[in-house]
């Protein structure tokens, strides 16, 4: 029995032993440590690789951004524009790429990766819609006038991953990145006018070469009637930065000495396109003001020009001052700047809104100024055989000793002593469709602007239901302009993709 029992007993043993090792946890730990060791490392490799990869795109990115800003900055609408803007990319921007794997990695990387360009007219409005052939100038000589955006391609760089297993597939873990960066040119002018004008050439070259030298045509700008679509010749006005519509606030606006106005080149939306006349705003340049004050204009925040001379007698004097058109006798002492003497009947575009520039240059001088003249120009003025009216307003700022029966200077009211107080500012449109132009309505937009411009009214705008307005242009903001509508400009360049 001695054995049996024996036996018995060490097989208790056996089970008690093998129980308490099958519940004993000590050193647990170790074998799971031992288990996710690697797996640890791998996240922690494969968290490197994120982060390397992170850091490969951003540096190409950010160069890319970097240089597509660089050229954008340059494409302001001249001819040389691209040239420019290649010189930009080749000399402003310097990329550093940390984490390439090519044999050309390290310190500017980027450049020596080297970036592909193309420059173009425009751009879809969703980031969804790949660029189109219609949107990229392929002749940069001619058509880096047009050039507003530029697409700039790092070249793909290399990278290997140290984790085992490629991260986006393929298994080989090695892989290329690349960055795209689109920016544009945007040209925007503040304090400006709410309103535009159509384009009476068929372009705006045509325009820019008609306003070269002395000689300006006169433009006689109508204001497009209800529901119209307006055509070249024709005026509007644009939406005030509230989105505000209403004929007393266009009004102020244009009276204003600064409206608080911004507007871009890359578009503008109108104003309704039946709006009454607003005379008012135009003519307090003219020290006319509407009796009662309805429009909300007023001589103290909205003086008269100092050179009022429009060919009207002063018949009641006082803040609404009253003028009259010239009778009898006073015909040959009263003469506001002429227009054109072909208009209506004009052989240009617009026969009956656009003039030659030739005007009776000498009567207007006769009536206003002595000694009388038998031949222009006066001698010892300095004025131009071709001077255009708006020299002669300037030569008789200087000149405000008046002979003349009308004052060169303001009969009622204080007047501003900004010397281009009668200039308004205005976005030109290309409103002829059969030009490459856009269909322009009354509420509608953006329309995309083809240069701001500067324009001198020659004499009071009409009353309704004329409300013809009258003038000459005197710059332009492009390739062809002076220069004199830079105060107003704000250029810069953005990321549009």
């Amino acid at each position: 029995m001695r054995g049996p029992l024996r036996k018995r007993a060490e097989r208790t043993v056996m089970l008690r032993t093998i129980r308490a090792f099958w519940n004993d946890q000590r050193g647990i730990a170790m074998i799971l440590v031992a288990i996710m060791i690697p797996v640890l490392i791998g996240f922690a490799v494969l968290a490197i690789d994120v982060s390397r990869l992170n850091g490969l795109h951003n540096d190409l990115q950010k160069g890319a951004d970097a240089m597509a800003l660089a050229g954008a900055g340059e494409l302001d609408g001249k001819t040389d524009a691209i040239v420019r803007a290649d010189r930009a990319l080749a000399t402003l921007v310097l990329g550093n790429t940390y984490f390439s794997s090519d044999a050309a990695g390290g310190p500017q990387a980027l450049l020596r990766a080297g970036v592909t360009r193309r420059y173009l007219r425009s751009i879809p409005a969703s980031d969804e819609t790949a660029i189109g052939a219609a949107d990229v100038i392929t002749d940069e000589v001619a058509g880096a006038s047009s050039a507003r955006f530029v697409e700039v391609t790092a070249t793909p760089v290399g990278f290997s991953a140290i984790f085992p297993v490629s991260i986006v597939g393929g298994g080989s873990g090695s892989f290329n990145i690349g960055a795209v960066a689109v920016a544009g040119f945007n040209r925007a002018v503040c304090d400006f006018t709410p309103m535009f004008i159509c384009n009476p050439y068929t372009n705006l070259a045509n325009l820019a070469s008609a306003i070269q030298g002395h000689k300006r045509s006169m433009m006689v700008l109508k204001q497009q009637g209800p529901g119209a679509q307006f055509g070249p010749g024709n005026y509007g006005f644009l939406q005030t930065p509230d989105g505000g519509t209403g004929t007393t606030e266009i009004t102020q606006m244009v009276a204003a000495v600064s409206p608080k106005a911004c507007y871009s080149q890359n578009g503008v939306r109108t104003g309704p396109g039946n709006r009454p006349p607003i005379n008012d705003g135009f003519n307090t340049r003219f020290d006319i003001y509407p009796n009662g004050n309805g429009s909300g204009v007023d001589p103290v925040t909205d003086p008269p020009a100092p050179n009022t001379i429009k060919g009207m007698v002063t018949d009641v004097k006082g803040k609404n001052c009253g003028y009259v058109a010239p009778s009898g006798t006073q015909l040959s002492s009263y003469k506001a700047l002429p227009q054109d003497t072909c208009l209506p009947n004009c052989t240009s575009p617009q026969p009956d809104r656009l003039g030659d520039g030739d005007w009776d240059r000498k009567g207007y001088w006769n009536v206003n100024h002595t000694p009388a003249i038998t031949s222009w120009p006066p001698a010892g003025t300095g004025l131009d055989a071709n001077a255009s009216r708006y020299e002669v307003y300037q030569w008789e700022l200087q000149n405000l000793a008046n002979h003349g029966a009308e004052p060169v200077t303001p009969a009622c009211n204080t007047s501003s002593t900004d010397p281009a107080r009668r200039l308004v500012y205005v976005a030109i449109l290309n409103c002829d469709t059969t030009n490459g132009g856009v269909s322009v309505q009354g509420n509608g937009g953006p329309y995309p602007v083809d240069a701001f411009a500067s324009f001198f009214l020659t004499q009071p705008a009409d009353s309704p239901p004329n409300a013809n307005v009258y003038g000459e242009i005197v710059d332009i903001s492009s390739q062809w302009g002076t220069g004199t509508l830079t105060k107003f400009q704000r250029d810069e360049a953005q990321l549009y993709r």
